[in-house]
């Protein structure tokens, strides 16, 4: 059975095996150097999945705001 890294990478290779050869060496380049940066990569938190706000105000305040802005409207139709 292969692992999802695997499978990803075959996945790439794949989307990625028609580019010239020129755009292979430029992706390979990126990739040494992405890798040579040192700089980890930050794990995304699971809050972001599910569109989490990082507020600068307290929530009380933003509940405040976000209903004094509500407009609605009322259509009248004819049936």
């Amino acid at each position: 059975m292969k692992s999802i890294e695997t499978s990803l990478i075959d996945s790439y290779y794949a989307l990625l095996k028609s580019l010239s050869p020129n755009a292979k060496l430029e992706l390979i380049t990126k990739l040494s150097q992405s890798m040579k940066s040192g700089k980890s990569v930050e794990e995304a938190s699971w809050k972001s999945l599910f569109g989490a706000l990082k507020l600068d105000i307290p929530v009380d305040d933003f509940i405040q705001d976000l209903k004094k802005d509500r407009k609605f409207h009322s259509k009248s139709f004819d049936l």
